[in-house]
């Protein structure tokens, strides 16, 4: 009988179909093999967790650095605290910001030939892209920036360039505020420069009406008793707008005012006004003056006109005749010698005047101008003979016809009005000013 070997030492190794060499490993390889994976698992793991941590402490370190940074809304504070923390809390040798003198530690600079040295820097843009700064960092001498102290770095730049931004629009918003609040008060004062109170002249209606396009303007206007009896008034136009014109509508006032007290004719004062305005200098001659003057002889029902470059004055009889009293010389201060003439119109019982700046006349809706030939058709067909009453129709009319639109210049009329003889005795003598 032959001897047979069991089958668990006599199968020879084969694999099926169905089995793969994988199925058949030893099982000491498999244990280790899973040993190793589970470790291999862990470490990722703890890798894994380290980097998280390092990324919150980061984080932690970001905010608390954006907290310091933001924390002020002085520009020099905000440097101030980014270069305190590039050099303490990073242990830097220094640091510095490019185009001011602000630094910390060793204060490190660019070289002149662009090359970098060593020096590491971060850009500070604002929201437009604009460069404001840059943040210059020198590190210890023989060691490089680590990647994470350059992340660090530029996680800081963003946050100063904000804050450093919110600085400067703060200061901005604090130097505008001051301008405003002096514009304010010279408004106030400019408006109380306006006659406050029109003189009362038995059988006459006078106002005036000035609206400035800025807080302040160029426009004029003024009217002067004199001690003999008589009246001087004045319309005039200081070229440009806002707050330079409105200092040269101060000079122009205070030498008129102390001009046309001394009695001299009209125009001679004109005369006196232009060579007085183009010896103020370059300045004040680029600021010329357009200006028609006025002398009121109540009694006699007669008027004496100057005009020195202004928009024509229209005088109205009570017969429907129109005058246009158009300019007899050059703006005052334009050119030097100027001579001009003067002119005498009746203004009898029923007449009216109007002088205006050219605020009335140009506005526009769309393409089309307001201007003078509509000005003098509505001032012509006014049915009231109060110079108040023909003012608000003028501006009502002015401001249907551009539909409400912003106002682009200074405006500002002077309306005189010889009552007719059947004038109610209330309406005698009636005066008006509106600002």
């Amino acid at each position: 009988m032959a001897t047979g070997i069991p089958p668990a030492t006599t199968e020879t190794a084969t694999f099926s179909p169905e089995q793969s060499p994988a199925q058949t490993c030893d099982p000491v390889i498999e244990i280790t093999n899973t040993i190793e994976f589970s470790e291999t698992i862990e470490t990722l793991e703890i890798s894994d967790t380290m980097d998280l941590q390092q990324q919150v402490a980061r984080l932690q370190a970001l905010l608390e650095v954006s907290r310091q940074v933001h924390s002020t809304t002085r520009e020099d504070e905000v440097l101030e605290t980014v270069l305190r923390i590039v050099v303490r809390e990073l242990e830097m040798s220094g640091a510095a910001f490019s185009g001011t003198e602000m630094s910390y530690g060793e204060a490190p600079q660019l070289p002149s030939d662009g090359s970098r040295n060593g020096l590491q820097s971060y850009p500070l843009d604002d929201r437009e892209g604009k460069r404001m700064t840059d943040l210059i960092v020198a590190p210890p001498e023989g060691r490089p920036i680590t990647l994470y102290e350059t992340d660090f770095l530029e996680g800081l730049a963003l946050q100063a360039a904000v804050a450093l931004e919110n600085a400067r629009n703060h200061e901005r918003n604090l130097r505008w505020a001051r301008v405003q609040q002096d514009l304010d008060a010279a408004r106030e004062i400019q408006r109380s420069l306006v006659p406050q109170r029109m003189p009362s002249i038995s059988g006459y209606s006078i106002a005036v009406k000035s609206q400035t396009c800025y807080e302040v303007g160029g426009d004029y206007v003024d009217i002067i008793q004199l001690p003999e009896g008589g009246i001087i008034m004045v319309v005039a136009d200081v070229a440009g707008k806002g707050l330079a014109s409105a200092i040269m509508a101060t000079s122009f006032r205070a030498a008129f005012r102390a001009m046309a007290v001394t009695g001299v004719s009209l125009d001679l004062l004109a005369t006196r006004m232009n060579q007085h305005h183009w010896s103020e200098g370059e300045e004040a001659r680029r600021r010329y003056v357009t200006a028609i003057f006025l002398r009121l002889d109540p009694e006699r029902g007669e008027v004496e006109i100057v005009n020195a470059g202004h928009n024509p004055g229209f005088v109205i009889t009570p017969d429907g005749v129109q005058h246009q009293i158009e300019a007899a010389g050059t703006p005052l201060g334009l050119l030097p010698g100027m001579r001009y003439s003067s002119q005498r119109l009746p203004l009898g019982k029923g007449s009216r005047l109007l002088f205006y700046t050219d605020g009335l006349t140009e506005v526009f809706h769309g393409d089309e101008e307001f201007g003078q030939d509509r000005l003098l058709e509505e001032f012509s067909h006014t049915p009231t003979q109060q110079a108040d009453g023909i003012l608000d129709a003028l501006w009502l009319a002015i401001h249907g016809f551009s539909g409400g639109g912003p106002q682009e210049d200074d405006m500002t009329a002077l309306v005189l009005c010889h009552l007719p003889a059947d004038a109610p005795a209330a309406q005698a003598a009636t005066g008006k000013v509106n600002a």
